[in-house]
């Protein structure tokens, strides 16, 4: 008697031993582990229900699932699935205690990458011009869940915006984003491209799915720009010296050249630059060269004033009075000469030709 009564004693021991193991805090509400399960569409798949002690025969301990098998002891339940295709799923486990219902539930999140990101220019084929707006386009196919979606525009490595949509749908689909640019002239030869991305949070895949579209080199055209400083308003220019009129200009495309002359005639010339090698008189007067591209047209005007070449006539004045300096120098030698020595033609000493005077002389 005394040896059943301490079997007794003993095994009510470890009962109070064992339920104050788990303390207080223990009670029959289930944990999931993971306690959120992302998982890619067509893989396996696995998760554990647990309580904190043992479930007793009385009380209820399970699972509610769509898909999948579970194996079961007293504190846990564990459930697989080979290949996890239900879009909109979850799984519930419960302990019911006497009557009082103990639940959890796993959220299930199941995933697909875009299929496909397509990327081009909305309504818009062909080269772009500057200063004008245009409409990007991104078409995101077959994507799931789309709320975990993000798309990104880029030109070049610069992000031009980005995009969430809001829609809670679970199961796979396509949609489209669009941002609106307008080019500038920097932009031609420019790659614009985006790209889909789905943040899965800390449970997903990382680094987290992102598919990306084909890139897109962007031609833009913009008007010509005038290179260099601007010009004197008139040009003057000598007579006799050369003249340069430069209207040179950038474009995309590469711009055109018409000149306008002073005779109110077009010219021949279709280079950026004219040259006159020597101006004369008629070279007066205003030129109008237009540059053009398919984006613009410009218009530059030169006012040409030409001048009497003035070194040239005060070399000319120069000349002539150092050859009077010269001849009237010469005379007054010539006639000191005479003095001195008697009578000399003039004439004759222009001629280098000696002439005798007969000299009167006394026997």
């Amino acid at each position: 008697m005394f040896f059943l009564c301490f079997i007794v004693f003993v095994v009510s021991s470890l009962n109070f031993m064992r339920v104050s193991s788990f303390g207080e805090n223990c009670t029959y509400t289930p944990v999931f582990t993971p306690s959120t399960l992302v998982v890619k569409f067509g893989d396996p798949a696995s998760a554990t229900c647990s309580i904190c002690q043992p479930a007793r025969t009385e009380h209820i301990f399970g699972l509610e699932k769509a898909v999948g098998e579970t194996s079961q002891n007293k504190t846990s339940i564990s459930w697989t699935v080979d290949s996890l295709t239900e879009w909109d799923t979850s799984l519930i486990c419960f302990y019911n205690e006497d009557g009082k219902l103990h639940r959890s539930t796993l959220p299930i999140t199941l995933y697909q990458p875009p299929k496909y990101v397509g990327f081009s220019f909305l309504n818009h084929t062909g080269p772009m011009f500057a200063g004008h707006r245009y409409s990007l386009l991104c078409v995101v196919e077959e994507v799931a869940p789309i709320e975990n979606l993000t798309v990104t525009f880029y030109r070049g490595q610069t992000v031009l915006d980005r995009k969430t949509p809001s829609n809670p749908e679970k199961t796979p689909v396509t949609t489209a984003f669009t941002v609106n640019i307008i080019p500038i002239e920097d932009d031609d030869g420019a790659q614009y491209w985006c790209e889909a991305e789905l943040q899965l949070g800390a449970e997903g895949p990382q680094p987290p799915p992102v598919v990306a579209s084909e890139k897109l080199t962007a031609t833009v055209y913009y008007g010509p720009q005038l290179k260099g400083s601007s010009h004197p308003d008139p040009i003057t220019v000598t007579r006799g010296y050369p003249l340069h009129l430069n209207c040179s200009a950038v474009g995309n495309p590469a711009p055109s050249y018409t000149w306008k002359l002073p005779s109110d005639n077009p010219s021949s010339i279709k280079s950026s630059i004219l040259t006159i090698e020597s101006v004369s008189w008629e070279h007066g007067g205003q030129y109008v060269c237009n540059v053009s591209n398919d984006a613009n047209d410009v218009t530059v005007t030169f006012n040409v004033e030409v001048k009497d070449n003035y070194t040239s006539i005060i070399v000319a004045v120069a000349v002539i009075l150092a050859v009077v300096i010269v001849v009237c120098f010469i005379s007054a030698w010539i006639l000191y000469k005479q003095k001195r020595m008697g009578n000399y033609n003039l004439k004759d000493v222009f001629r280098l030709r000696p002439v005798h005077v007969p000299v009167r002389t006394d026997e």
